[in-house]
């Protein structure tokens, strides 16, 4: 493994586990302490990233590995998962150069890593051109989510904002036309032919997308539920959708 897979220094792992970047696992030298070790704790616990102690000869060879020594990493070693992170625009062209009418899943609210793995499964099976995620009150790319994808987060191309509204909008004039999801809407998620490119807005079961990004949608759709349960986890309606656009596409 490169160096920089490797990110080390309390501060350096904190900001590092409190941003955007994504963070496999945390190693800790077993006499380290203090506070800012017990906020990483804290931390890699919310965000559900595991934590390893080392004993002192075990964390010295680490360190080489990273580049450092103890000085530097002042007993914290962090592994960070390589995810590419497409600029937006380039997401939009290289979707129209997989195919006229490109599908992209765009996630609003989504904080379950096990979730948004999920959802990267039917966005591959799907041959959905790739996945946007917004950086702000959202799941991480954790070890967890990778484990549930199984493996469609390292093939499927993604792009992260810090807020959807803007992506929707850079969306619009690119061509898309943008469908939320509501379970308050009018229109059905089959009333259309989907024969146009397409960006898809997934919130979260329990609040939905926001209302910001729910306004800037073109439309805004809902699965029919005859039953008792009100709302799918969003995995499911994410997949319920994808392959209904297949489904009209092939009619």
């Amino acid at each position: 493994m490169s160096k920089n897979a490797y990110i080390f220094g309390r501060n350096a792992v904190i900001e590092a586990l409190n941003s955007s970047q994504v963070v496999e696992k945390v190693f800790i030298s077993f006499r380290s302490q203090g506070s800012a070790i017990n906020e990483i704790y804290t931390i890699a616990k919310k965000f559900k990233i595991p934590v390893v102690k080392y004993d002192a000869g075990k964390f010295r060879e680490l360190e080489q590995k990273a580049g450092a020594d103890s000085s530097r990493s002042q007993g914290v070693v962090a592994l960070k998962e390589i995810v590419e992170d497409t600029p937006l625009d380039d997401l939009f062209d290289m979707a129209f150069g997989k195919s006229e009418y490109p599908v992209i899943v765009a996630l609003d609210g989504i904080e379950d890593p096990q979730n948004l793995g999920a959802i990267a499964r039917s966005v591959e099976a799907s041959g959905a051109a790739g996945m946007v995620l917004t950086t702000k009150f959202s799941a991480r790319v954790t070890p967890s989510a990778v484990k549930a994808s199984t493996g469609a987060l390292g093939m499927v191309p993604i792009s992260k904002v810090e807020t959807l509204e803007p992506a929707i909008d850079a969306a619009k004039k690119a061509g898309y036309k943008v469908i939320g999801t509501d379970m308050k809407a009018k229109k059905l998620y089959t009333d259309f032919d989907y024969n146009f490119p397409v960006m898809l807005v997934i919130g979260s079961e329990s609040k939905g997308i926001s209302l910001f990004a729910r306004e800037a949608c073109d439309e805004i759709i809902k699965i029919n539920m005859p039953g008792k349960i009100e709302s799918l986890n969003a995995s499911v309606s994410t997949g319920i959708i994808l392959f209904e656009i297949i489904r009209k596409r092939l009619l």
